[in-house]
Protein backbone atom coordinates (compact mmCIF):
# COMPACT_ATOMS: atom_id res chain seq x y z
CA UNK A 1 0.00 0.00 0.00
CA UNK A 2 1.11 3.51 -0.77
CA UNK A 3 -0.38 6.75 0.63
CA UNK A 4 -0.93 9.37 -2.09
CA UNK A 5 -2.03 12.95 -2.67
CA UNK A 6 -2.00 15.37 -5.61
CA UNK A 7 -0.57 18.83 -4.99
CA UNK A 8 1.19 21.94 -6.20
CA UNK A 9 4.66 22.23 -4.70
CA UNK A 10 5.72 25.66 -3.46
CA UNK A 11 8.67 26.90 -5.55
CA UNK A 12 11.95 26.70 -3.66
CA UNK A 13 12.62 30.45 -4.07
CA UNK A 14 9.45 31.26 -2.06
CA UNK A 15 10.03 28.84 0.81
CA UNK A 16 12.10 31.30 2.91
CA UNK A 17 9.17 33.74 2.91
CA UNK A 18 6.95 31.09 4.49
CA UNK A 19 9.69 30.03 6.89
CA UNK A 20 9.66 33.60 8.20
CA UNK A 21 6.17 32.89 9.59
CA UNK A 22 7.21 29.76 11.43
CA UNK A 23 7.85 30.88 14.98
CA UNK A 24 6.11 32.35 17.98
CA UNK A 25 3.76 29.52 18.99
CA UNK A 26 4.99 27.11 21.66
CA UNK A 27 4.72 23.44 20.69
CA UNK A 28 3.90 24.11 17.03
CA UNK A 29 5.19 21.58 14.50
CA UNK A 30 6.15 23.75 11.55
CA UNK A 31 6.14 22.29 8.04
CA UNK A 32 9.62 21.65 6.69
CA UNK A 33 10.38 23.77 3.61
CA UNK A 34 10.53 20.91 1.13
CA UNK A 35 7.08 19.70 2.24
CA UNK A 36 5.26 23.00 1.58
CA UNK A 37 2.48 22.35 -0.91
CA UNK A 38 -1.10 23.16 -1.83
CA UNK A 39 -3.15 19.94 -1.90
CA UNK A 40 -5.48 19.47 -4.84
CA UNK A 41 -6.74 16.07 -3.66
CA UNK A 42 -5.82 13.70 -0.85
CA UNK A 43 -6.16 10.14 -2.12
CA UNK A 44 -5.06 7.95 0.79
CA UNK A 45 -3.74 4.40 0.75
CA UNK A 46 -3.91 2.48 -2.52
CA UNK A 47 -2.48 -0.76 -3.85
CA UNK A 48 0.04 -1.03 -6.70
CA UNK A 49 -2.53 -1.58 -9.45
CA UNK A 50 -4.62 1.45 -8.48
CA UNK A 51 -1.41 3.47 -8.11
CA UNK A 52 -0.56 2.76 -11.76
CA UNK A 53 -4.10 3.65 -12.86
CA UNK A 54 -3.93 6.93 -10.90
CA UNK A 55 -0.66 7.84 -12.62
CA UNK A 56 -2.28 7.15 -16.01
CA UNK A 57 -5.44 9.23 -15.45
CA UNK A 58 -3.45 12.15 -14.07
CA UNK A 59 -1.16 12.05 -17.11
CA UNK A 60 -4.21 12.47 -19.34
CA UNK A 61 -5.26 15.77 -17.70
CA UNK A 62 -4.85 18.81 -19.93
CA UNK A 63 -4.94 22.23 -18.35
CA UNK A 64 -3.21 25.57 -18.90
CA UNK A 65 -0.40 26.92 -16.75
CA UNK A 66 -1.48 29.87 -14.58
CA UNK A 67 -0.31 32.41 -12.04
CA UNK A 68 -1.13 31.96 -8.38
CA UNK A 69 -0.77 34.21 -5.37
CA UNK A 70 -0.85 33.02 -1.79
CA UNK A 71 -1.98 35.61 0.73
CA UNK A 72 -3.73 35.81 4.06
CA UNK A 73 -3.63 33.44 6.99
CA UNK A 74 -6.15 31.16 8.60
CA UNK A 75 -6.67 28.29 10.96
CA UNK A 76 -8.46 24.97 11.04
CA UNK A 77 -9.77 23.27 14.13
CA UNK A 78 -12.76 21.86 15.95
CA UNK A 79 -14.51 22.63 19.21
CA UNK A 80 -12.52 25.80 19.83
CA UNK A 81 -9.18 24.06 19.43
CA UNK A 82 -6.87 25.15 16.57
CA UNK A 83 -4.98 22.25 14.98
CA UNK A 84 -3.39 23.85 11.92
CA UNK A 85 -2.32 27.21 10.52
CA UNK A 86 -2.27 28.05 6.83
CA UNK A 87 -1.60 30.59 4.11
CA UNK A 88 -4.55 30.92 1.74
CA UNK A 89 -4.93 31.23 -1.99
CA UNK A 90 -7.41 33.71 -3.36
CA UNK A 91 -10.11 32.66 -5.79
CA UNK A 92 -8.44 31.49 -8.97
CA UNK A 93 -10.48 30.00 -11.82
CA UNK A 94 -7.60 28.06 -13.44
CA UNK A 95 -6.73 26.53 -10.05
CA UNK A 96 -10.37 25.59 -9.44
CA UNK A 97 -10.60 24.04 -12.92
CA UNK A 98 -7.42 22.03 -12.41
CA UNK A 99 -8.63 20.77 -9.04
CA UNK A 100 -11.97 19.83 -10.63
CA UNK A 101 -10.22 17.88 -13.40
CA UNK A 102 -8.13 15.99 -10.85
CA UNK A 103 -11.23 15.21 -8.78
CA UNK A 104 -13.21 14.03 -11.82
CA UNK A 105 -10.36 11.84 -13.08
CA UNK A 106 -9.98 10.13 -9.70
CA UNK A 107 -13.73 9.56 -9.34
CA UNK A 108 -13.76 7.88 -12.77
CA UNK A 109 -11.35 5.34 -11.30
CA UNK A 110 -13.89 4.59 -8.58
CA UNK A 111 -12.40 6.66 -5.77
CA UNK A 112 -14.91 8.17 -3.38
CA UNK A 113 -15.60 11.86 -4.00
CA UNK A 114 -13.96 14.38 -1.73
CA UNK A 115 -16.72 15.56 0.58
CA UNK A 116 -14.98 18.68 1.86
CA UNK A 117 -15.24 21.88 -0.14
CA UNK A 118 -11.96 22.76 -1.86
CA UNK A 119 -10.28 25.52 0.16
CA UNK A 120 -6.88 26.12 -1.42
CA UNK A 121 -4.22 26.64 1.23
CA UNK A 122 -0.66 25.89 2.22
CA UNK A 123 -0.40 24.35 5.70
CA UNK A 124 2.49 25.98 7.53
CA UNK A 125 2.10 24.46 10.99
CA UNK A 126 0.25 21.92 13.08
CA UNK A 127 -0.76 22.48 16.69
CA UNK A 128 -1.70 20.17 19.55
CA UNK A 129 -2.39 22.38 22.51
CA UNK A 130 -1.19 25.85 21.62
CA UNK A 131 -2.46 28.69 23.81
CA UNK A 132 -5.36 30.42 22.03
CA UNK A 133 -3.92 33.83 22.84
CA UNK A 134 -0.62 33.01 21.16
CA UNK A 135 -2.43 31.76 18.04
CA UNK A 136 -4.46 34.98 17.90
CA UNK A 137 -1.27 37.04 18.32
CA UNK A 138 0.43 35.09 15.52
CA UNK A 139 -2.51 35.61 13.17
CA UNK A 140 -2.61 39.34 13.97
CA UNK A 141 1.17 39.79 13.64
CA UNK A 142 1.22 38.23 10.16
CA UNK A 143 -2.19 39.41 8.91
CA UNK A 144 -0.79 41.18 5.86
CA UNK A 145 1.31 38.23 4.68
CA UNK A 146 1.40 37.68 0.92
CA UNK A 147 3.75 35.97 -1.48
CA UNK A 148 4.46 37.46 -4.88
CA UNK A 149 2.49 35.77 -7.67
CA UNK A 150 4.22 32.74 -9.15
CA UNK A 151 3.70 30.49 -12.16
CA UNK A 152 2.11 27.09 -11.77
CA UNK A 153 3.34 25.01 -14.69
CA UNK A 154 2.86 21.49 -13.26
CA UNK A 155 1.12 19.46 -10.63
CA UNK A 156 2.59 16.52 -8.74
CA UNK A 157 1.52 13.12 -7.44
CA UNK A 158 3.19 12.67 -4.05
CA UNK A 159 3.53 9.65 -1.81
CA UNK A 160 3.56 10.19 1.92
CA UNK A 161 5.16 8.13 4.65
CA UNK A 162 4.30 8.97 8.25
CA UNK A 163 7.42 8.95 10.43
CA UNK A 164 7.88 9.88 14.09
CA UNK A 165 9.36 13.25 13.10
CA UNK A 166 6.51 13.98 10.70
CA UNK A 167 5.47 13.14 7.17
CA UNK A 168 8.06 12.40 4.51
CA UNK A 169 6.88 13.25 0.98
CA UNK A 170 8.23 11.96 -2.30
CA UNK A 171 7.29 13.17 -5.77
CA UNK A 172 6.14 10.08 -7.67
CA UNK A 173 5.29 11.89 -10.92
CA UNK A 174 5.03 15.44 -12.23
CA UNK A 175 2.45 16.46 -14.81
CA UNK A 176 3.15 19.53 -16.93
CA UNK A 177 0.53 22.14 -17.65
CA UNK A 178 0.43 23.73 -21.08
CA UNK A 179 1.40 27.28 -21.91
CA UNK A 180 -1.18 29.26 -23.85
CA UNK A 181 -0.58 29.35 -27.60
Amino acid sequence: MIRLFVALALPERLRPWVQGLQSGIPGARWAVPENLHLTLRFIGNVDGRLFADIMDVLAAIRAPAFDLQLAGLGQFGERGRVDSLWVGAGRNQPLDRLQGKVETALQRLGLEPEHRKFLPHLTVGRLKSAPAGRVAEWLAAHAGFALPPFRIDRFTLFSSYLAREGAIYRAEAEYPLTEAA
